[in-house]
């Protein structure tokens, strides 16, 4: 497992699958600031509440010139599935490969819940800068307002 990187270390650059069967990374974003948001799982209430939130400011987002995408080891089926069922127009990518970006930085980590011991991502946004450097981190995310909390650091940047 991988050290988790912070402020001012630069993102990994691993390609992830995008629904349509493309490929995305990090760098594809150069020249424009990114928030890179990774969620656990589509179509669960907190994920769906996130992809949700960060729909509905997209245009607020567009207008500060900043890129949103959203990442969860999620096939690129149930990506569109999830697009689909709840209207979003914030991009989604498939980190499913083993060694994939949130392999990279850490976030794909041992999780235990009712004694149940599993893999799964650690809710986490990034802020990275026009030079793909990392600006602002959030780990262990809570939905409620990220969204906006995330939108003014972006401002601000």
């Amino acid at each position: 497992m991988s050290e988790n990187p912070g402020v001012g270390d630069v993102m990994p650059d691993i390609a992830m699958e995008t629904p349509d069967g493309g490929t995305v990374k990090v760098s594809d974003f150069k020249g424009q600031k990114l928030v890179l948001f990774f969620y656990p799982k589509d179509n669960t209430p907190g994920c769906t509440t996130e992809a949700k939130d960060f729909t509905a400011l997209k245009p607020e987002f567009d207008k500060t010139g900043v890129a949103l995408l959203g990442v969860s080891k999620d096939s690129p089926k149930k990506h569109q599935n999830f697009i689909a069922k709840h209207e979003l127009t914030t991009p989604l990518a498939t980190d499913a490969e083993e060694g994939g970006l949130s392999d990279a930085i850490g976030i794909w980590t041992e999780k235990k819940n009712y004694g149940r011991t599993y893999m799964g991502m650690v809710r986490t946004t990034y802020l990275i800068d026009d030079d793909g450097k990392i600006a602002q981190v959030w780990n262990k995310v809570r939905v409620k307002g990220h969204a906006e909390e995330v939108l003014e650091a972006a401002k601000a940047l």
